[in-house]
């Protein structure tokens, strides 16, 4: 049974209201509310810019040709990680891995989408998630990201004296996370063969 996440968003609403009336507290949770709407926009339009820039940035490297250029580099470890994708999702996910590497997750988001459709059609058996399907979801959720745009510029905008100190700690991070995820599913593959 899949739940339509509105009802979900509906319910906890309701039940806030219903218990903020019977605890007395519905004038903070109105302000609380508002505050929350209030953040929630100031910090989507503080970091927005920054990631026009990086978007405009990767369209830019992409009309200058180099996304073919990266996509030759990153080839070898496409091809190691995604062994039966074909040629267009490989161009696909050599896009997605560019744009997770430079901290552009919503850059990243489509071309990754583009690649699991062509995956999809690709997959023999329509039931189950391929292991280059799996693969893909494992690298976007552990992706490495030289360039963490998205968390400095929330730093920025939250006024952090040094937005930047983060970005050792998240390359240190990222890489163990990814070369723990690949070795994990490589060996479930394995597994699953025998």
């Amino acid at each position: 049974m899949v739940i339509n996440m509105n009802y979900i968003w509906c319910g906890m609403i309701i039940i806030s209201i219903i218990v903020s009336v019977f605890t007395g507290t519905v004038d903070e949770t109105i302000n609380a509310a508002f505050e929350g709407a209030k953040s929630a926009v100031f910090t989507i339009l503080s970091f927005a810019g920054i990631m026009c820039f990086w978007t405009g940035i990767m369209k830019v490297a992409e009309k200058a040709g180099l996304s073919q250029k990266v996509e030759k580099l990153l080839r070898p470890v496409i091809n190691f990680l995604f062994p039966n994708a074909g040629s267009e999702a490989k161009k696909y996910i050599s896009v997605n891995m560019s744009a997770n590497l430079l901290g552009m997750g919503n850059a990243a988001t489509p071309m990754g989408i583009k690649a699991m459709e062509c995956l999809d059609r690709e997959n023999k058996n329509p039931l189950y998630a391929s292991d280059d399907m799996c693969m893909l979801v494992v690298l976007n959720t552990t992706s490495i990201q030289l360039i963490p745009t998205t968390i400095i510029a929330l730093r920025v905008a939250a006024s952090s004296a040094d937005p930047f100190s983060i970005i050792l700690p998240i390359w240190i991070s990222s890489i163990t996370a990814v070369l723990a995820a690949v070795f994990l599913a490589k060996m479930y593959f394995r597994r699953k063969r025998l």
